[in-house]
This record gives structure tokens, C-alpha cells and sequence, in this order.
């Protein structure tokens, strides 16, 4: 169920219009339901035969990344493809952040916040099942999806645990390769896929929120070996749980780099300098958002942050 513009809350409308220039073209968008997009599970098969499996649901590759599809035809989540794991149904946003952490084979990642497993099936698969990712999660509800995505995928270099983030890393310090903090959050952005989500929308969550998005920031960061890299990414729009939380990061580690995000072929907005008065740090600049109006997906953030080498 989506949500017509003049029924969103007011101070959620006011709030987008002073964070996005081209208003009404945002607007429109999150007022509308997002395409269908499914990811090529290359542990268990190839884009060629996936098109070739769908092909009546008129697939279509996606510009930036040849393992995206868009789906011309609904019906994808009842065929024997997706049971399989042959494929994943995976909005094209919740794709970027493990592109851009770039996970490679051998690797140790962490995906802190990890159910219902969308991305840590797509970090396994892009490490070609080798190496080792630790796919954590705190709620007991989400991690039994958790558990059935990575089994369905075949993800075979996987281990799931369940802890809150922040203990997790503080027994297992300087371990990672890479890290991705796609932190749970007030989910403004999935707004086209569930209007649910503004009914428990309000400024109380978002500060709640972004307390907690601080921590497990600062506990990924913690977790990277020198020389390591960390995503940061969310599916909402409040500065405060985005620019405002990497500010904090950058702050408290001054040595830590702010790296520019980009992914050829894909659009993606500069940042907030600045969100009621606060002006945040210069490196803030190089993180990316995604809006739903450049490439007809949800709304997403997303930063890439390295620790440096001399690191300690």
C-alpha cells in the first residue's frame, strides 16, 4: 500500500522540502510503488540464465550493475527460481551499499546489522563463498528470516550470530576487512514500498534512532583492521540519523578518512552540509544520498569510511 503526498504528515513534508531542491518530482515518486527488482544469486547461477528462466517476466539489466534486474511482470516471489535462491528479491537501492563496500574473496566482513540477510547473501556471493562473513543481528524475530535467506542462497562462508552490536565488537576488536553498518533506522525511505511506516513516523524515533545508529557507527569503526573499510548506510532520510551520525564518527576519530562514494551509471545526491544550524564536518561531503526520483528505487544514505593504516 502506498500513500498519496497530501496524506503524509506535515512535518515529514516540510522536513523533505527543506532537504530536496526538486521537490514535487521527490514527492511524486515516493507516491508511487517502487519497480520490481530481483539480484542474480551468482553462488547458484548467471545473469544469463536467470534471464532466460524469467523471461516471461520481461527482465530488464540495469545500467550500473549487471547483476540487477528490473522486472517487467509481478510474480517472481512464487516462482521456483526465487524458492531456489536462484535469484533474491532485492529492492535496486539495497544493492549499493555492498557494491560500494566491495567485499572481495578471502576477505573477513562483518555485516552488523544484518536480517532479514539481502545484503549479507550479496556480500557472500560476491566474495565467491570464500573468506568469512559474520552476519549479526540483536532481534531474535529477524534473525530466523536471517537464517532461511542465507540457507536459500547456498551461502556457504557465512556465520550468523546474535548479539547487540556494540558487545560483539568489543570481544572481537581489529578483525575485519570490511564492515557494513546498514543500521536499522526510521525508514522513511521504504515509504513507496509500505506507508505503514509513517504511522509510527515522529522527531522522538528519529532522535532515538540516531543514538543508537551512533553506537553501532562507532563500533564498526572499531572493528576494522587498519587499513579496513566500513559502510554506513540507511533507508531513511533524517539528517539525523545520517549526515549528523557520520558527523559524530568523524569527530570522535579525526584519523578516520571519509572516502567519496560513487558507482558508475548511478545517481546519487551530494549530502547536507548543514540541518538546523549544526554544520557538519568537511568530510561529510563525500557521502552520497540516493533519492527515489534519479533512479526509480527507494531512498537510501550511504558513507565509506577507512581506517587508516597507522591506525591503532
Amino acid at each position: 500500500m502506498t500513500r498519496r503526498a497530501a496524506e503524509f504528515p506535515g512535518r515529514f513534508l516540510d522536513r523533505c522540502r527543506a532537504m530536496v531542491p526538486d521537490f514535487e518530482p521527490f514527492i511524486d515518486s515516493m507516491s508511487r510503488p517502487p519497480r520490481r527488482t530481483v539480484r542474480v544469486n551468482t553462488i547458484k547461477a548467471n545473469r544469463e540464465q536467470v534471464l532466460g528462466w524469467l523471461r516471461n517476466l520481461d527482465p530488464q539489466p540495469l545500467d550500473w550493475w549487471e547483476n540487477a534486474l528490473a522486472l517487467g511482470q509481478p510474480g517472481v516471489g512464487k516462482r521456483l527460481e526465487h524458492f531456489l535462491g536462484l535469484v533474491y528479491v532485492q529492492e535496486a537501492a539495497s544493492m549499493v551499499p555492498p557494491l560500494v563496500l566491495g567485499a572481495e574473496p578471502g576477505e573477513t566482513v562483518l555485516d552488523l546489522c544484518a536480517a532479514p540477510g539481502s545484503k549479507t547473501t550479496q556480500l557472500a556471493a560476491m566474495m565467491e563463498n570464500t573468506g568469512l562473513v559474520v552476519a549479526n543481528d540483536y532481534s531474535q524475530a529477524r534473525l530466523r528470516g536471517l537464517v532461511g535467506n542465507v540457507d536459500r542462497a547456498g551461502c556457504l562462508n557465512v556465520v550468523i550470530t546474535r548479539m547487540d552490536g556494540v558487545a560483539l565488537v568489543r570481544n572481537w576488536p581489529g578483525s575485519c576487512d570490511r564492515v557494513l553498518v546498514d543500521a536499522p533506522c526510521t525508514c522513511e525511505g521504504t515509504v513507496r514500498r509500505s506507508a505503514r511506516v509513517l504511522d509510527q513516523w515522529s522527531l522522538d524515533a528519529i532522535a532515538r534512532f540516531s543514538q543508537l545508529q551512533k553506537g553501532l557507527a562507532v563500533a564498526g569503526y572499531h572493528a576494522l583492521k587498519p587499513g579496513g573499510t566500513m559502510v554506513y548506510s540507511t533507508c531513511t532520510l533524517a539528517p539525523e540519523e545520517n549526515e549528523e551520525v557520520v558527523d559524530y564518527l568523524a569527530r570522535r576519530f579525526p584519523e578516520a578518512e571519509l572516502l567519496p562514494v560513487e558507482l558508475p551509471g548511478f545517481r546519487m545526491r551530494q549530502p547536507l552540509a548543514e540541518w538546523n544550524g549544526r554544520r557538519f564536518a568537511t568530510g561529510v561531503a563525500n557521502c552520497r544520498r540516493i533519492l527515489p526520483q534519479d533512479n526509480d528505487t527507494e531512498a537510501f544514505f550511504l558513507a565509506l569510511i577507512r581506517r587508516p593504516i597507522e591506525a591503532r
